[in-house]
C-alpha cells in the first residue's frame, strides 16, 4: 500500500511537470516593441472581421498550438531612410534635394496586417522601398515650384511631400513620424546668384555701418584725446597751483620763526610800554594822594580854620561890639583901636615874610649869576674843580676793571700793570671834550636866559648847575669793552 501512494504520488509530479513544460511551450509574449503574427488557423481578429487566417497578439500573451499553429514577430520600431533626390524645378533648374524620413509600422491592427503581408519575411528592404516612395513624389512636388518658393517656404515642400505619400504609406502599413529637407543642393550657382543682389545690399549696408562706424570712433576718439588734453592741463594747472601754494606755505613757514620773534617782541615793548605808562599812572596817583591831596588837605584845613576863626571872631567883635555898644560908646572906640592894631600887626608880619622870601631869592639868584659868569669866564677851573671833586668815583670805576679777572698774566711786568691802570684812569677822562662842548652850546643859552630873568619883574631865576653836566659825563668802564 505505501508503495502504490508513492508511485502515484511520482506520477502526480511529473504530471504537474510535464505540464508545465508544454504550457511554457505554448505560451507566447508580445514585447511592447513588437506584434505576434501567429498563422495556422482562422480566427476572428477586432476590426479586420473573420476569415483573415492568422491573429495578432500586441502588449500580451497568448496560447499558441505547437505543430498546428505559427508564431512570428514584426518589429513595431522606429526606422530611417536618407533622402537624396535629384529635381527639376518648374523653371528647368536642376537641383539636389537632401532630407531624412523617419517612419514606423503602424500601431493599429490593420496597419499590422499590411506591413505582415508586405514586409514580414522583408523588414530590411522597408527603407529602399520607402526611400523610392518618397523620391518619386519629391520630384513631382519639386517639379510644379520654384527655385524661390522651396527656398522661402520649406515647410510647404514638407507638407506636400508628406500628403503625397500619405495614402501609399497607409497601404504599406506605414506612418512618417518626422520628414526633414536638410538641404537643397544648386549645382548651378543660382541660389547664390539669387541671393547676390541681397547679399552685395547687404555688404554695402556692412560697409556704411562700418564707415559710419569708423567715422563715430575716430570722433569719439578726438573727443576722448581733446578730453585727455584738456583733463592734461587741468591736472597741470592744479599742480601748478598746488606748487604755488606749497611754496608759499613753505616761504610762510620759514618766515614764522622771524615774524613770531618779531611779533613777540613787538608784544614785549608794546608791554614793556603800558607797564611804563601804568608805572607813570601809578607814580602821578601817588603823586596826588602822597602830595596833593594832603596838601589840600591842609590847605582847606588850614583856609577852614582860618574862616572859622575869623567867624568866630566876627561873632565875638559884633556880641562884644553889641555888649560894648550897650555898656558904652567908650568901649566901641577902644574895641576899634585894638582892632586897627591886629590889622596892622598881621600887615606888618605879611610885608615882613615877603621881604624875607624876597631877600633870599635874590640872593639865589646873584649866587647863580655869579657862577655862571665865572662858568663862562673860566671853564677849565669849573671843570677842574669837578673833576677833582669826582676824582675818587673815577678812580673807583677804572678799578672796577679789574675787579672780576681771577687771574691776569702780564708779560711786561709791573710796567704793564702801571701802564693798564694809568689807561683806566684817563678813559674816565674822555668825557671831558664832550663837557666842555655841552658848555660851550650852553652859554649863549644861560647868557639869553640871564636876560629873561633879570627882566621878570627883577626876579632871578636859576642858571644851569654845573655839577648836574658834569654828572651827564659818562664814566667809561674798562669792564663793558
Amino acid at each position: 500500500m505505501p508503495m502504490f501512494v508513492g508511485v502515484t504520488a511520482g506520477f502526480g509530479l511529473a504530471a504537474i511537470i510535464i505540464l508545465i513544460g508544454v504550457f511554457k511551450l505554448m505560451w507566447r509574449v508580445a514585447e511592447p516593441n513588437e506584434a505576434l503574427i501567429i498563422s495556422g488557423s482562422t480566427h476572428r481578429t477586432e476590426g479586420l472581421g473573420e476569415g483573415m487566417g492568422f491573429r495578432i497578439v500586441t502588449g500580451r500573451g497568448t496560447l499558441v498550438i505547437p505543430g498546428v499553429q505559427a508564431v512570428r514577430k514584426l518589429s513595431l520600431d522606429l526606422n530611417e531612410t536618407e533622402l537624396s533626390v535629384d529635381c527639376v524645378t518648374h523653371q528647368g533648374i536642376p537641383l539636389k534635394v537632401r532630407g531624412v524620413v523617419i517612419f514606423k509600422v503602424g500601431d493599429d491592427f490593420v496597419s499590422i496586417a499590411n506591413a505582415g503581408r508586405r514586409f514580414l519575411d522583408q523588414q530590411k528592404l522597408m527603407a529602399e522601398l520607402v526611400h523610392t516612395v518618397f523620391a518619386g513624389h519629391l520630384r513631382s512636388i519639386v517639379g510644379g515650384l520654384t527655385v524661390e518658393d522651396m527656398i522661402r517656404d520649406r515647410e510647404k515642400l514638407t507638407g506636400q511631400t508628406r500628403a503625397a505619400c500619405g495614402t501609399e504609406m497607409e497601404k504599406l502599413g506605414l506612418i512618417v513620424d518626422s520628414l526633414q529637407i536638410h538641404e537643397i543642393e544648386d549645382p548651378t550657382g543660382y541660389i547664390k546668384n539669387l541671393a547676390a543682389p541681397h547679399a552685395a545690399a547687404v555688404q554695402r549696408d556692412a560697409r556704411i555701418a562700418q564707415a559710419e562706424a569708423n567715422r563715430l570712433a575716430t570722433e569719439a576718439e578726438q573727443q576722448a584725446a581733446a578730453r585727455m588734453s584738456e583733463a592734461t592741463r587741468d591736472s597741470e594747472i592744479l599742480q601748478a597751483g598746488y606748487q604755488a601754494e606749497r611754496d608759499k606755505a613753505a616761504a610762510t613757514a620759514r618766515q614764522a620763526g622771524p615774524l613770531a620773534e618779531a611779533g613777540a617782541r613787538q608784544e614785549v615793548v608794546v608791554q614793556e610800554t603800558r607797564v611804563a605808562e601804568l608805572e607813570a599812572h601809578r607814580r602821578e596817583q601817588q603823586l596826588q594822594a602822597d602830595v596833593r591831596k594832603p596838601a589840600d588837605a591842609t590847605a582847606y584845613e588850614k583856609r577852614t580854620l582860618a574862616e572859622a576863626e575869623r567867624d568866630a571872631r566876627i561873632s565875638a567883635a559884633q556880641a562884644e561890639a553889641k555888649e560894648t555898644e550897650l555898656a558904652s560908646a567908650a568901649s566901641a572906640t577902644a574895641t576899634r583901636v585894638t582892632g586897627e592894631a591886629e590889622a596892622a600887626a598881621n600887615q606888618a608880619r605879611g610885608l615882613a615874610v615877603a621881604a624875607a622870601v624876597k631877600a633870599k631869592g635874590l640872593a639865589e639868584a646873584e649866587a647863580i649869576k655869579a657862577r655862571a659868569a665865572a662858568l663862562a669866564e673860566n671853564q677849565e677851573a669849573v671843570v677842574a674843580q669837578q673833576l677833582a671833586e669826582k676824582w675818587p668815583e673815577i678812580v673807583e670805576a677804572g678799578a672796577g676793571a679789574f675787579s672780576s679777572i681771577d687771574h691776569m698774566v702780564l708779560l711786561n711786568g709791573a710796567d704793564g700793570m702801571s701802564d693798564m691802570f694809568a689807561k683806566a684812569l684817563t678813559m674816565g677822562g674822555t668825557g671831558l671834550g664832550l663837557a666842555r662842548q655841552l658848555l660851550s652850546t650852553m652859554n649863549p643859552a644861560s647868557a639869553n636866559l640871564n636876560g629873561t630873568v633879570s627882566s621878570m619883574n627883577g626876579a632871578a631865576a636859576p642858571a644851569p648847575r654845573v655839577e648836574t653836566v658834569l654828572e651827564k659825563i659818562p664814566v667809561v668802564d674798562e669792564r663793558a669793552e
